[in-house]
């Protein structure tokens, strides 16, 4: 771990993407647009910026201004696991600001050697082929979730892997990749108990799950269930600004895997989850591809995670790319999702299921966001049904052409599962909001990591 390292100035082309982000863009009905965020690179370096005011739900109550005071003693240069973990554990909720060079592999031993999922399981007892025998729905039935010595043995290895893994990034920090490669392999992040975190400019990829669960139980053919996300923001954590990074499981798509007892074995769960009486969240900016469940928002159908009256979260110029469910789905919160792209291509590897997942209690309010989809791709099936009982949807374009996605979709829906018109609130801390069939050209160079981290002043 290094302290001010001088880092390589902003590139040209860099500097070319800055400028184009910042430039100004047409705007709908929206209070007070502010200018893109990403302008603040012209005059700030990346990791001392902080979330402007009116940007989102983030920007509510004291904001979010991460790690921007840090002193030159709490700016940290990383390229390795230890590195970073230090950083993290260093000085406590002190403000402090992580670079991170090149890629970060979380699978790994306290000495950088890879460790496998064989090795998290020696010692433990288990073995997959002893535990797929144990619960054949065949022989141990589908009424009760596994119980016996290979459940126990797997609870044991995962243990070991997710001592390994997951990772606790602490409030009042900026963490930011110092380049646009820079990036962190296999990880379980968390923001947990925590707040005012800014995220930034990192590749987060393959949190995969070397013990996927079995449960008979879940759903009527039973689910394998893999226990991480790429970045979990949970336990009441607040102020939280996630931008122009990439969210995503390639290589190990879970189409490689393999399928037991007639079910997906999938390793993969979220990509960046918002529960457990969390709040005041924006995400701007970021791509996410190659993944399954994206967001979810809201734990449970239950109140008792504390999630009623928290759970706001803004979702605005992200790009959405071959990805399969929950982009998002909503329970209790109040969520803006506005001018995004979501894009599906007819051979992807991901099935797609839906876009927006209307939960028990959700109020989300979908403002011109863009769907380019394959030609007969059903518009009633952006949108899922999970116990909600409203939704808003306004200036939506599908394919370049404007459509009322609540129409299409209650046109298809039975009875019992009609939503209403959600006319219980109006989103006001919003950047610029632009035309839908706009926002394709948009942001088709303008998510991700695109930045190179100056020197911190």
């Amino acid at each position: 771990m290094r302290h001010k390292k001088p880092l390589t100035p902003v590139s040209v082309v860099a500097a070319l993407a800055v400028s184009l982000l910042a430039a100004p863009a047409p705007a709908l009905a929206s209070p007070a647009p502010q200018a893109d965020p990403t302008a603040q690179t012209a005059r700030q370096p990346l990791e001392r910026q902080v979330l402007p005011e009116n940007d989102g739900w983030a920007a509510a109550g004291a904001g979010t201004t991460g790690g921007s005071t840090a002193g030159a003693d709490r700016v940290y240069d990383v390229s390795s696991k230890t590195e970073l973990l230090a950083a993290f554990a260093s000085g406590g909720t002190d403000p402090k600001v992580i670079r991170v060079h090149g890629d970060i592999a979380a699978n790994v031993d306290a000495s950088g050697s890879p460790l496998s999922c064989e090795d998290y399981a020696s010692g433990t007892g288990y073995s997959l082929a002893q535990y797929l025998y144990d619960f054949d729905p065949a022989r141990y039935g589908t009424t009760r979730e596994p119980e016996g010595a290979q459940e126990t043995a797997r609870r044991a290895a995962a243990a070991k892997q997710a001592a390994t893994i997951r990772w606790d990034i602490p409030s009042n920090t900026t963490i930011v990749g110092a380049g646009p490669d820079s990036s962190i392999t296999g990880a379980a992040l968390r923001i947990n108990r925590a707040g005012n975190v800014i995220f930034r400019n990192l590749t987060v990829r393959d949190a995969a799950d070397c013990f996927p669960a079995w449960d008979p139980t879940d759903g009527a053919t039973g689910n394998w269930n893999s226990e991480y996300d790429l970045l979990q923001i949970i336990n009441g954590s607040t102020n939280v600004w996630v931008d122009h990074s990439h969210f995503t499981d390639a290589p190990n798509l879970d189409s490689a895997q393999p399928s037991y007892f007639g079910r997906p074995y999938q390793v993969h769960d979220g990509a960046v989850d918002v529960t457990n009486g969390s709040d005041l969240v924006t995400m701007s900016y970021n791509r996410f591809s190659d993944h399954d469940k994206l967001l979810l928002i809201g734990s449970t159908d239950s109140t008792n995670r504390g999630d009623a009256g928290k759970l706001r979260v803004t979702i605005h110029h992200n790009v959405f790319e071959n990805v399969g469910q929950r982009a998002p789905r909503v329970r209790y919160g109040q969520v803006d999702v506005y001018n995004n792209h979501f894009k599906a291509s007819a051979d992807s590897e991901v099935p797609y299921g839906y876009t927006f997942g209307a939960g028990v209690e959700s109020h989300l309010y979908a403002e011109a966001n863009a769907f380019t989809l394959p030609a007969g791709t059903p518009v009633a099936s952006l949108i899922a049904y999970f116990k909600g009982k409203a939704i808003a949807t306004t200036g939506n374009a599908v394919n370049g052409n404007i459509v009322d996605l609540r129409a299409a979709y209650n046109a298809a829906a039975p009875a019992d599962r009609q939503l209403g018109a959600d006319n219980s609130w109006t989103p006001v801390l919003r950047t610029h909001v632009n035309a839908a069939q706009a926002v394709p050209a948009l942001l088709a160079d303008a998510v991700g990591p695109v930045f190179t981290a100056g020197e911190a002043n």
